[in-house]
Order: structure tokens, then sequence, then C-alpha cells
């Protein structure tokens, strides 16, 4: 019922920018959590940065705090993912993901089985 489109990949040279974009439609929640998380090949994925569902708190990966910036515009209905100072080990596929909360939650933010609701990713490729 909901459908998730990421845009903005691409190839980009260590040390440059990328904002990706993740445009949710079909289906409004009053009480919706949204977040990015990423996969390398081999790798299993993992958690980069989300919205709690009251959109009130924001978390970040260890690994990208103070490089990247999640964002949202609720009249667009589109979370976006600044990227900035991008390493080699930042590339990978980027999900964008959501869930809905309806009165309890049993999970966590950081995981992937939390997420009901995923796009099926942009190619993120940072070069030396």
């Amino acid at each position: 019922q909901v459908q998730l489109v990421e845009s903005g990949g691409g190839l980009v040279q260590a040390g440059g920018s990328l904002r990706l974009s993740c445009a949710a439609s079909g289906s409004t929640f009053s009480r919706t959590a949204m977040g990015w998380f990423r996969q390398a090949p081999g790798k299993e994925r993992e958690f980069v940065a989300g919205f709690s569902w009251s959109g009130r708190n924001i978390y970040y990966a260890d690994s990208v705090k103070g490089r990247f910036t999640i964002s949202r515009d609720n009249a667009k209905n589109t979370v976006y993912l600044q990227m900035n100072s991008l390493k080699s080990d930042d590339t990978a596929v980027y999900f964008c993901a959501a869930f809905t909360y309806r009165g309890y939650f049993s999970g966590s933010y950081y995981l992937p089985d939390s997420y009901d609701y995923w796009g099926q990713g942009t190619q993120v490729t940072v070069s030396s």
C-alpha cells in the first residue's frame, strides 16, 4: 500500500557529496518512521539514518555522524539524505524504508526487520 522510490545515487569521488531522495506514495500515515539503510556486496544491510515515528527524534549510525544529514519535506512526502565527505566504504546500494507505529513497537529503529516498506534502492559509488 506504500510505495517508496529512491533517487539521487551515482558515482562520486572521495570527499564529494550526494543527496538522495525518497518519495513516498500510495498511503498516508499519521505515525510513520522513515529511514535509510545501505548494503554493500557480501555484507548485511545496515542502518544509516532515520526519523522516529513521532518525527521528533533523529538517529544516525556512528559511521556517518557528522557527515550525513537526514531531512524531510512533508508537503512533498519526501525524505532526503545529504551525504558529505564521502568515503570509499560508503559505497553501497542505499534503500529507503518505512514502518507505521500502531500503538506498540517491539523492534528497533536500527534493525531492518522493523520496517515494512522498502524501496528498490539506488547505487552510490565512491571512488578514489
